[in-house]
């Protein structure tokens, strides 16, 4: 009779330990769809995913912004101090420039819009 209590007792603890596990689960999945529809929002707006990519080298421009989807630079005449960071990831809306490139590797832009990504 108590093996028979303490195998119920160890099936309901395994039991209880499945479903908190499951849950946790199902509220990771509900996190990641909220950042994708949050992400969704900001393209929708117009909004380019990119990283700061900070450059030393001669020749090259100081601080560029590169567009996460695919190796497009871009090189942001405007980019503020709060914003110069290499790796920072940024959200931003852009418009090209019609002068000379200051580099070789990145198009001049005028930054209209960025803000900090949470990722």
């Amino acid at each position: 009779m108590t093996l028979l209590k303490i195998s119920f007792g160890f099936l309901f603890l395994f039991t209880i330990a499945c479903n908190s596990a499951k849950k946790t689960t199902s509220e990771s999945n509900t996190m990641t769809s909220v950042e994708k529809q949050d992400e969704q929002k900001m393209m929708d707006a117009g909004f380019k995913k990119g990283v700061i990519v900070f450059s030393e080298k001669e020749g090259d421009c100081p601080y560029t912004i590169k567009l996460e989807q695919d190796e497009t630079y871009y090189d942001p005449i405007n980019l503020e101090e709060s914003y110069k960071k290499g790796g920072e990831k940024v959200w931003f809306q852009f418009n090209p420039l019609r002068r000379m490139n200051r580099c070789v590797k990145a198009n001049p832009v005028f930054v209209s819009e960025i803000q900090k990504r949470a990722e």
